[in-house]
Parts: C-alpha cells; sequence; structure tokens
C-alpha cells in the first residue's frame, strides 16, 4: 500500500480513537507526488477507512478512481491551489471548536484572541468563513481568499479547515486549537489577561522563522 494512503488510514483512525471525530463527519485529503489528491470518500467513517475505497481526484476536481470523493472536495482543491506548502487539508466537526463557530460576535479576521503563544506559533490568525451549507461552493471561495495567507479556517455553524506541509504536523496543530477552544470555553465567566501586542508580534515572527 502507498504510504500516503496508509497515512491517510492510520489518520483517520487515530481522530477518531481520541475523539476527535465522529460517524461520517469530516473529511481528509493529502495531495500526492504526481499532483492529484487523495480525498476520503462521501459519508465515510474516518476510523473505517479502506485504501482501494479512498477516492483520487484531479487538480480540477476529476474524480479518477475510488469511491465519489467527499462533496466538500472543492475547498480542499481551494487550499491547494493557492498555497504551495499545503500538502494536506484536515476538516473536523470536533467538539470544542464547532461550538466556538456558534457564537455570535467572533472576529472574522482572527476568531480567538491570544492567550497563550502556542496556537500563535503552530497556526497564527483563524479567520472565519460565514455560514453556508456543506458542500456549497461559497466555501471553496471564501477559501481561496485566505489561503495564500492563512493555515486554518473556522467555517461558521459548521467546523474546522487546517491545512499544513504534511499529516501529522497538521494534526498536532489542528489538536492545539482545540485545545486552546476548550480553554476558551472554561475561561470565559474569567478576567482573562490577553498577549499583548508587542509579545504578539514575537511569537509571529517565530511562526514565520519556523
Amino acid at each position: 500500500m502507498d504510504k500516503q494512503y496508509q497515512q491517510l488510514i492510520e489518520l483517520g483512525k487515530y481522530l477518531v480513537k481520541y475523539g476527535y471525530a465522529r460517524g461520517s463527519a469530516g473529511n481528509l485529503s493529502v495531495r500526492l507526488d504526481d499532483g492529484n489528491i487523495l480525498v476520503t470518500p462521501t459519508n465515510s467513517h474516518l476510523g473505517a477507512l479502506v485504501s482501494e475505497e479512498l477516492s483520487l481526484i484531479s487538480i480540477d476536481g476529476e474524480h479518477l478512481a475510488g469511491k465519489k470523493p467527499s462533496k466538500e472536495f472543492p475547498f480542499h482543491i481551494s487550499v491547494y491551489c493557492k498555497s504551495e506548502e499545503s500538502n494536506c487539508v484536515i476538516h473536523l466537526h470536533s467538539t470544542y471548536l464547532t461550538a466556538l463557530s456558534c457564537i455570535k460576535g467572533l472576529d472574522p479576521k482572527n476568531v480567538i484572541q491570544a492567550f497563550t503563544p502556542y496556537v500563535v506559533m503552530k497556526v497564527g490568525d483563524l479567520p472565519l468563513v460565514p455560514y453556508y451549507k456543506p458542500g456549497a461552493i461559497e466555501i471553496a471561495e471564501e477559501i481561496e481568499k485566505l489561503a495564500r495567507n492563512h493555515s486554518a479556517f473556522l467555517l461558521a455553524n459548521h467546523g474546522i479547515v487546517i491545512s499544513g506541509p504534511e499529516l501529522w504536523g497538521t494534526c498536532y496543530s489542528f489538536e492545539e486549537l482545540e485545545e486552546t477552544a476548550r480553554l476558551y470555553f472554561l475561561l470565559k465567566e474569567h478576567d482573562v489577561q490577553y498577549i499583548n501586542e508587542t509579545e504578539l508580534q514575537k511569537l509571529k515572527k517565530m511562526k514565520k522563522n519556523g
């Protein structure tokens, strides 16, 4: 079995094992060495992916092999087209980030004001994509506007999309985001000390420099 196929299957099992994915919610993809995209099939359980059933599509969205791809594959393509360094995309309806996506009055440019350094270092700003029904082409269009300068996007009333150079590093960045969203709710009734702008710029520089 090709290594990237196996990694996608292992990641799906990991996400289900630790409660980040349930049922057929969410989808994953990876850009292959030949430029085509491997994406989880529509209505697939991320914990029970099968190599020969994984969907293979071209960067133009043509279905090449495997089962029918997730209806949300267009926004995966948007990321790959606008971000050369992105080789994988993870989309989940994880508990805390999805709950956060349902709150009114979020800053559309960055939904989580930094109170710990780690999300800033791993992800940077987290912009909000307006609500559209799952699979709507408008989601892909909105992400296309953001993907050159951002690696993660919160879909309003829906969930998280995050991309990166490789699957496991992207997964760890997702986990940092999910934990930060959990802390957001724990701190919601408290007087939070946020990181000041001078220190934020230092953290962003660290992210930029790797």
